[in-house]
């Protein structure tokens, strides 16, 4: 690559090479490069706009000035060019010379100093240390029980921690974050229109104070819509919103009146959502007036469509008070951490944080994932990402407001793809997913502003480190006292030739133990080998068929080796004493949190979701076989609480 080009691919944080799975350097093409320096607003075609940008970087430089951000942990000094005084978040003034001092509160500050203006943030050096306990993985979509519509919702959520989880310590969800309200309903959790508000799929209908207040003539006719079971058994999004829909919408007139103007984020939001319902799901096919949130014609829309915006608060007002009731549930419990959410790595670009948002993403990137071994073709995720320099320069305010929120119901927060907090494989338009590179954020802002609000939460944070993950990514989280990813199938012993299993002792303290993930083969699969057969039926491997199914084969004789030195399984063990002698070798780790999934416990065999698939799989849509009252009813539920609930082994077996 032409060293100028390098040179300004560096300045902005633009990866030209990286190693890959196998730890190989993989280069990074010119038109990769260039096209992401575009996304950035850095126009690198030819070499003499390489030179322009790279000379602006340069007197940058020479300039020295503060960012429009600046980050420093608690207790900390940081060097200041010039005098500053500095405007603490309870109001208080203080004029520095020499540096930033060390006392200053936690909190957001602004700091004037050689006529900037900037945002100063102080963060905690490490979150108090997390409990040692044990939970369970819950996808809530595919929970069902005779109340429930069509899909798991938050009264089924109440009885699952009530009644199936109550001696646990946490219930780990996937993503409740809203779509947009049009129809067909998009199924994956992890493909949002907003991370900021919550999905009115969700809603219990039953629960709300509208169907409590309704006589028996308006609560049979919101009865009868309830949706009939799929043809196919599996969820049908779409059915569930047309019925919840139209039951809310009968209720609507009970609600009395909604005060839109209390929380301006959900006013923007509700006015996004009521403006999809006119003008379709994508902002950019809307008409020129509208494509921006602060338009004058966007105003007038609100004015004119004010009834369809306060129904839209409504509803999230509902689902606050019943997340409230999830929590609540939790902590009458005792739960030590409570109910854990799933913040999803990105956004829709059609929806509304992308609406709401957009001087602060990168407009037409697709975030995604290089090549590794269970994705060998790359991902391409479709997702908006975060534009590093607008973060800066706006304060990290729209992070700030999406952390804050999701903390409002969150004894805990999973941050999938944690790594992208360091850095996000951005794939260019016309690209496929093998042909993007890393773009590096400030991990110092990113994981510091998540430290302090999840410590003014009182959460614990744990982050999904799996796949190609840089050293400092674990390290970083370690020393922030956050938890990583320990899924035993990824978990192999460095030491080993031949990639066999970690034995307990050896797996981190710093960790939520699983078996699997979402994304990855269940219990019941992995002892199958359905997963070398269902992406073998859907072309996803990139070498040959009987190769994968020797490498399953090894896989599985490598697990059994390893349980079978634990004591736990014999040669006589069936499935359901191999699934609970898995979950038996977890607790015998130090991870500080160790989770069972239904999914696994109950011997489901296809796995959630299968990477690298759309309409191929039925991602996110397959129920669990079992009602809520069979799975509170299931010995095996019972086997594997009374495994993980045992007297865990002492912290001094732990390693970093």
């Amino acid at each position: 690559m032409d060293a100028d080009l390098a040179a300004l691919a560096a300045a902005h944080g633009v990866a030209t090479w990286y190693e890959d799975w196998h730890s190989e350097r993989r280069d990074v093409s010119s038109a990769t490069v260039i096209g992401v320096l575009g996304l950035l607003g850095v126009d690198a075609r030819t070499p003499q706009d390489v030179a322009r940008e790279l000379a602006a970087v340069r007197r940058a430089r020479r300039r020295r000035r503060l960012p429009g951000t600046v980050v420093v942990r608690l207790g900390r000094t940081h060097p200041l060019a010039a005098p500053a005084t500095i405007v603490t978040e309870d109001g208080g003034q203080r004029t520095v010379t020499g540096a930033i001092p060390a006392d200053l509160p936690l909190g957001w500050h602004r700091m004037h100093s050689a006529g900037q203006d900037v945002t100063l943030v102080v963060v905690p050096a490490a979150l108090p240390e997390p409990p040692r306990t044990w939970g369970w993985m819950l996808q809530l979509y595919a929970l069902h029980s005779a109340e429930s519509w069509g899909m798991g919702d938050l009264g089924d959520l109440v009885s699952f921690v009530r009644d199936v989880a109550p001696d646990a310590g946490l219930v780990l969800l996937n993503p409740l974050h809203a779509p947009t309200p049009t129809l067909p309903v998009p199924e994956s959790p992890y493909f949002p229109s907003s991370r900021r508000f919550a999905n009115p799929l969700y809603l219990r209908v039953a629960d709300t104070p509208q169907y409590r207040q309704a006589d028996a003539a308006l609560r049979a006719r919101v009865d009868a819509l309830r949706p009939a079971p799929p043809a196919d058994g599996l969820i049908d999004y779409s059915a569930v919103w047309r019925a919840k829909r139209s039951a809310l919408e009968l209720l609507w007139p009970l609600a009395g009146p909604v005060d839109v103007d209390a929380d301006p984020g959900l006013a923007d939001f509700a006015t996004f959502c009521a403006l999809a319902e006119h003008h379709g799901p994508d902002w950019h096919a809307w008409p020129a007036g509208l494509r921006r949130p602060d338009a004058p014609a966007v105003a007038a829309a609100r004015a004119e469509l004010h009834d369809r915006v306060a129904f839209h608060v409504w509803l999230q007002l509902l689902l606050d008070a019943q997340l409230d009731a999830a929590t609540e549930a939790a902590r009458a419990a005792g739960m030590p951490v409570g109910i854990v959410h799933d913040l999803a790595v990105g956004i829709d670009p059609r929806g509304a944080d992308a609406w709401l948002l957009h001087d602060v993403l990168a407009d037409g990137v697709h975030a995604g994932a290089p090549p590794d071994a269970f994705n060998q073709l790359g991902q391409d995720w479709g997702l908006a990402a975060w534009r590093p320099d607008r973060l800066v320069e706006t304060g990290y305010a729209a992070y700030r407001d999406l952390l804050r929120r999701t903390f409002r119901h969150a004894g805990g927060l999973r941050v999938d793809h944690v790594a992208g907090l360091w850095r996000l494989w951005w794939v260019p338009p016309g690209m496929g997913p093998a042909e993007g590179t890393y773009v590096r954020y400030d991990p110092d802002a990113m994981l510091g502003i998540l430290a302090l609000e999840a410590y003014r939460a009182g959460a614990v944070v744990i982050g999904e480190d799996l796949g190609t993950v840089l050293p400092e990514v674990t390290a970083g989280l370690a020393r922030m006292n956050m938890l990583g990813s320990a899924v035993l199938w990824f978990t192999r012993n460095p030491d080993d030739p031949a990639g066999g299993y970690r034995m307990p002792a050896g797996y981190p303290r710093n960790a939520l133990a699983s078996v699997s993930t979402h994304d990855l083969p269940t219990a019941a699969g992995f002892l199958r080998g359905a997963q070398v057969q269902v992406r073998a039926e859907l072309g996803l491997l990139t070498g040959p068929v009987a190769q994968e199914e020797r490498r399953a084969a090894q896989d599985r004789a490598q697990l059994f080796a390893a349980l079978r030195a634990e004591g736990l399984i014999t040669a006589d063990s069936d499935p359901d004493e191999i699934v609970v002698a898995l979950h038996a070798f977890l607790a015998r780790t130090p991870c500080r949190l160790v989770t069972a999934s239904l999914y696994d416990v109950l011997g489901e065999l296809r796995q959630p979701n299968l990477p690298g698939t759309t309409r191929e799989y039925p991602n996110w849509r397959m129920p669990l076989a079992a009602g809520l009252e069979q799975i509170g009813a299931d010995p095996r539920i019972r086997r594997v609480a009374d495994v993980l609930g045992a007297p865990r082994p002492a912290d001094d077996l732990a390693t970093s």
